[in-house]
């Protein structure tokens, strides 16, 4: 609760920095404040603190919440530049704090109020960022998909919403699942209702059949706000989504699991196949970022021990992984103008640092030993295994080989196809950005215990 006050306040502050002249040390503010933040999330473990039946931070919000503060400072390590060439720099600022908010919010609901509130508090500073590039064509465009789509998907999880009360009486998580134990014969409204809250969660998290929108809007969007579409919202959407049918919903899952698993095996194939036919590295990456949300579904069907410590370390491998792979793109996009896959032509001859952290990101996030990728995938299938769903387990296999492919492609780019010979600038910051992120997916991979222990 600490690090949502003061998340809420830096954003706060961003807002009044225009006013009182103190744009310039807005940027270290930030990155203190998120320290800060981080730290006091971190004070909260073991605590099991619940606010007004509202939300509750236990070590499940805590850890996630941990999870998107350093995925967030890492953001913002690699954003910086993005910040200085807005003329409106205190604007985005308290977006993507106020952003961060909504995060939180997703991660510690214990009441269907607190989830619709955390959603549209990060989603609504989501369709601004996705448009921030004003005069650019796509990025208008990926701003009103992105606002369409999202209010399509709210208007399901709000009929959802809606029924599950009419059958319970209740907005509470625990009296809901308490109202399913105790009751002789649910309403069938109820499973309505379950079942539209599960198309809405699909569409935040991207999950096929619901996924069209990514694509589109990933690539339209500024790199900088694609990278944290797909980091921190995927997180925390996927957190909330745990959240609600791991626990609440639980003890109907005869009425959606079937459903979940098909959507499940749709997103693996559809990310995954149509990532290999992609030109653009930074839409190859939506696509991928798709089919990630299937195999953070997988740990969702499994429903047992294994599921929250499994997707609490597939969200952190993933994201730190996508972190690097956005800001290289974005370093090349810059310095040639494009984003296609045969700008990376000869990049480990003129500037090996970024090959070599471009190559330990993607095999991270194919999940090639022993990067954090591979363990984050051994857990989500070990878990899902366990739980009996062995069909799907053989899909995602067939899919995490698919997606080998794709990523190879801008690896064998890099190193052994011929490109212009210019060397690419880096700025000193991105660098030793790339290094820590390189550092901290090798480190995972070695020692996975260190983070799946936690819950």
């Amino acid at each position: 609760m600490k690090a949502l006050i003061l998340l809420s306040s830096l954003g706060v502050i961003s807002l009044l920095a225009e006013i009182f002249s103190f744009k310039k040390l807005l940027y270290p503010l930030v990155l203190l404040g998120l320290t800060v933040a981080f730290v006091l999330n971190i004070g909260e473990w073991n605590t099991n603190v619940t606010y007004f039946k509202m939300m509750q931070f236990d070590n499940y919000a805590v850890a996630f919440t941990s999870v998107i503060i350093v995925v967030a400072f890492l953001w913002f390590l690699m954003a910086e530049g993005f910040f200085k060439d807005e003329t409106n720099q205190t604007d985005h600022y308290s977006l993507v704090l106020f952003a961060l908010v909504g995060a939180v919010l997703m991660v510690s609901y214990t009441n269907m109020t607190m989830l619709f509130l955390g959603i549209e508090i990060l989603s609504i500073p989501m369709y601004i960022l996705a448009g921030s590039k004003k005069g650019d064509i796509q990025s208008n465009e990926a701003a009103f998909k992105y606002l369409i789509m999202g209010a399509f998907a709210t208007g399901f999880l709000l009929f959802g919403i809606t029924l599950i009360y009419g059958a319970t009486g209740s907005f509470s998580l625990e009296e809901i699942k308490n109202a399913i134990a105790t009751s002789v014969s649910i309403p069938a409204i109820f499973y309505v209702g379950v079942l539209l809250m599960l198309v809405g969660m699909s569409f935040k998290v991207s999950a096929a059949p619901f996924h069209f929108w990514a694509p589109d809007v990933y690539q339209g969007a500024p790199t900088m706000i694609t990278a944290f579409m797909a980091t921190i919202v995927k997180t925390a959407a996927m957190a909330a989504f745990v959240r609600l049918f791991d626990t609440t919903f639980l003890r109907v899952e005869g009425s959606w699991v079937n459903v979940l698993w098909v959507m499940t095996a749709l997103t693996l194939l559809t990310g995954n196949i149509t990532a290999v036919f992609q030109t653009s590295t930074k839409r190859m990456l939506a696509y991928s970022s798709v089919a990630h949300a299937g195999y953070m579904l997988l740990a969702l069907l499994s429903a047992n021990s294994y599921s929250s410590p499994s997707i609490l370390f597939y969200t952190l491998a993933y994201s730190i992984g996508s972190i690097a792979t956005f800001c290289i793109i974005s370093i090349i996009a810059n310095a040639k103008g494009d984003d296609g896959i045969h700008s990376f032509n000869g990049l480990a001859k003129t500037n090996p640092l970024l090959a070599g952290v471009m190559t330990i990101a993607l095999l991270s996030l194919a999940g090639i030993p022993p990067t954090a990728g591979f363990f984050a995938k051994y857990f989500i299938f070990t878990s899902v295994f366990v739980a009996g769903h062995v069909g799907l387990v053989l899909i995602a296999i067939v899919a995490s080989l698919i997606g080998v492919y794709y990523y190879f492609r801008i690896i064998i780019a890099m190193y052994f196809k011929e490109g212009n010979h210019e060397e690419v600038p880096v700025d000193m910051n991105h660098k030793l950005l790339l290094i820590v992120i390189a550092f901290a997916i090798v480190a995972l991979g070695l020692f996975p215990d260190s983070v799946i222990r936690l819950l």
